[in-house]
């Protein structure tokens, strides 16, 4: 019987995964031991980008009511932040769930367009696109397989990157 590894979150030296100014993470005891075992599984890949579970930025949490503390992910300029409704991620769901990410922008679009992403499957030549018609806003955006995935974000002449880690499976 094989074992599963769950990455939550994951750090890389030389590139700076959270802008200037945003909220610091709040996590628990598990939450850090588990950003330790990914921090040292993905030195090796470059995953940089890390999960924060602190308050959403006042430009990202239109919408949410009080004191929005949910798992999200920053670009690495600032411009988009990857509100995560399913974490972990994970590339097979078993208990019917999905990866809902809800994609918000600064500046916020104006027009309708499309927010093209560009993965990329860390330490491979792997490459998908995936598109959120309307822009920024919500979708579902699974990945062929587990790993960390650099994401090129492209939307009304915008652009931005960031990590996302999928998990082999979820019960």
């Amino acid at each position: 019987m094989g074992s599963v590894l769950l990455l939550t979150a994951c750090t890389t030296t030389g590139r700076s995964a959270t802008p200037v100014g945003a909220p610091a993470s709040t996590a628990s005891a598990t939450a850090a031991a588990t950003a330790t075992t990914a921090a040292a599984t993905t030195a090796a890949t470059g995953c940089g980008s890390r999960i924060e579970t602190g308050s959403l930025p006042d430009w990202a949490d239109g919408g949410f009511s009080g004191d929005a503390r949910v798992p999200h992910v920053f670009g690495a300029r600032g411009d988009m932040v990857a509100v995560l409704f399913a974490h972990p991620l994970a590339q097979v769901r078993q208990d019917g769930s999905n990866n809902k990410i809800l994609w918000v922008s600064r500046p916020a679009s104006t027009s309708p367009d499309v927010l093209a992403i560009t993965a990329t499957l860390d330490g491979t030549d792997t490459r998908v696109t995936r598109e959120v018609a309307g822009g920024p806003g919500p979708s579902i955006i699974d990945m062929p397989r587990a790993g960390c995935w650099h994401l090129e974000l492209r939307w009304g002449g915008h652009t931005d990157t960031m990590d996302l880690v999928y998990a082999e499976r979820l019960p």
